[in-house]
Parts: structure tokens; sequence; C-alpha cells
């Protein structure tokens, strides 16, 4: 048997390999429903990618081939690949733990019970616990980070401070500014891509020029990485929406945010667009973490029996991404070291 923790686009497309190889699998995901972390997403979120460049491997993402995904079409889309493939999935079920067991097997401890295993793969994705910098706000301010984030509607009247230049940052700031007055606050600059280069949707060409499965610790995979750029808005395209621009937040003074200049920001609600941190602590199997983050090489772990699918630039940057995610996949089942089951 093979445990997969995660029953995201990763866990599913590894999910598919494993059975196909001819594994006994079985998946667990903390929530109740298929797709649910994309369902929490903010309202008018939409993928980067066209519905053409959106599918795990088998099932073509429904829909025109140019049109871009909404995150409830992307959740109901991993609802219906799960089901097509039939693939186990327990839902409700948090894993507490995952630790050596015995005859070099594992023990996963979940929210239910402990299971066994000849395997696991690890799928648990890139956003695990919102971050928010340590700058307490006084009450009178609302304060969200973007994992909370729906709509403009269940924010106050005034104006909101967007904190965070990436992409989530960029489209809640573009949305809000329909309706009230905003301001980003960015602290490195990225560069920016059009989301259309000559009619064709710009991760064409990035697929096209060997970027996206350019090997994550080549040269080019280490540029990638380090100026991954945003997709469609840029700081020029929000001013001309009427959104102010300024520096990182570093300082909160009274009823007002400062910046690293000294601007002053006035502000009814924050929405924290600062990202997420990993947390690998219930993982305690010595030699499967180092500085709290996975030992791999392609996602395989140094500790026989265990893998990792859909960490960001796993092999390269269509690791975590929908499309691409699926090379990965079958990278790591043929890999995979638990023994097959027996014919029946």
């Amino acid at each position: 048997m093979i445990i997969v923790i995660g029953a995201g686009q990763a866990g599913l497309a590894i999910g598919r390999e494993l059975r196909r190889a001819g594994h006994d699998i079985l998946l667990l995901d903390a929530h109740h429903r298929i797709g649910e972390s994309w369902r929490r997403r903010w309202d008018s979120l939409r993928l980067f990618t066209p519905a053409s460049l959106s599918a795990l491997p088998g099932m073509p993402f429904p829909g025109p081939g140019h049109h871009y995904p909404g995150k409830d079409e992307v959740a109901g889309y991993l609802q219906a690949y799960a089901a097509r493939f039939e693939l186990p999935v327990q839902l409700g079920t948090t894993v507490t733990e995952l630790r050596r067991g015995a005859n070099g097997g594992f023990e996963v401890a979940t929210s239910h019970g402990t299971l066994t295993a000849d395997g696991v793969v690890v799928a648990t994705g890139p956003f695990q616990l919102p971050h928010v910098p340590d700058l307490p706000l006084p009450p009178e301010i609302v304060s969200l980070h973007s994992a909370d984030y729906r709509n403009p509607a269940q924010l106050p009247d005034g104006p909101v401070l967007v904190v965070g230049g990436g992409n989530s940052g960029m489209q809640i700031a573009a949305e809000l500014a329909a309706t009230r007055p905003v301001t980003l606050a960015i602290g490195e600059r990225q560069p920016v891509l059009p989301q259309r280069i000559c009619g064709l949707d710009v991760f064409t060409w990035l697929q096209a020029l060997g970027l996206i499965r350019a090997p994550a610790a080549g040269r080019l995979g280490r540029l990638v990485r380090d100026h991954d750029p945003l997709i469609g808005l840029s700081p020029r395209g929000l001013r001309r929406l009427g959104v102010r621009i300024v520096d990182r937040i570093t300082a909160v003074d009274g009823a007002r945010l400062r910046t690293a200049t000294g601007q002053a920001i006035t502000a009814s609600a924050v929405i924290w667009a600062t990202g997420y941190r990993s947390d690998y602590r219930w993982i305690r199997i010595p030699g499967a973490l180092a500085g709290g983050f996975p030992v791999h090489s392609a996602g395989i772990s140094p500790v026989p029996g265990l893998a990792y699918i859909g960490l960001p630039f796993q092999r390269n940057r269509g690791s975590a991404l929908l499309d691409w995610v699926g090379e990965d996949a079958a990278l790591v089942a043929a890999a995979h070291t638990a023994p097959l089951r027996t014919p029946s």
C-alpha cells in the first residue's frame, strides 16, 4: 500500500500514475471535498494558464482551449478527475505525524487513527501556513491574509492597503480599485510578462523556449526561479487603474502604517498577500528533512519508500503547475520502491 498525503492536483496526478503502475493506494486529504483549497480562494481568481494548458494527464480541461478557468472550475475539474479514475480518497483526514514503522514501512498518524504503508508520497503543496509579518495593527483596521479574502463586500468602506507585489497582490489590488482607493506595497520588484504575446498565451512561449522544463538545478532553471515573473498585471498597469504604489511596509505608527522610506498609509483594511510558509514538522523521520524542508532529488527522498510531488521547482518551473505536474508524477511513480500488489 502506498499512501498519498494530499488530494490536490499533485496528489491526484501521482495517484493515477501509481494505480496505472499496479500499486494499491490511498489518498488522504484534510478537506471534506476534493478541490476545496481552490474553492476557498478569492472569488474572482482565474488561472494564468488557459484551459488547453491546465489539464492533468488523461483528462482534458473542459471548455474552449483559450478560456482562463476560474477557481471553482478548477475545483470541479479536480473532483471530476478523481471520480473518472476512481481514485480512493479519504476526506476529512488530517495527517498529524509521519514516522517509520516496522520492517522499513511507514506509520501515518491521522485524525482518524494510524495507518500503515509500504511507501508514502507527500503531496501537500506549497500553500500551507499563511504568512503575515509581525506588525500588529490597531483593532479598528481590518486585517486579512489573502487566503481569507473573498471579495470587496467583506471589507469596510474606505481605503485598502494590499501588501505584497506578487500575482495575488496584483489581482486583488486591481479588483478592489474598482470600488475604493487602493495602495499596493511592494518589496522586491519582479519582471512582468504580458498574458498574451502575438496572439498566443505566454505559457505557450515559455514552453516552446524551454523555460518551463529547464532543470531547476541548471543555470537557466536557476535564472527562471530567481526571476519568476508576474503575469499580465504590472505596477504600471495598476497605476492606470488608480492604485497608489509604495515600497515595503516596515512599521505601524498609531493608526497609520509606514513604508521603508517613511511614507504614511491610512487604511480601513489591510490585505496581506505575503505568501505562505511550509510546515513539515509532522514528518518525523531521520534524514527526511534538512532545515525544515524536504531532502530530495527530483522528488525522491533518500529515505527509501518516501517521495514528494508538487513542490515548487521540484524539477523545474512546471512542477507545481497543472499541465506539467503529471510529468513529475510519472517519474516519481516509476522510481517508487513500494512493492506492487499481488494480482487477484
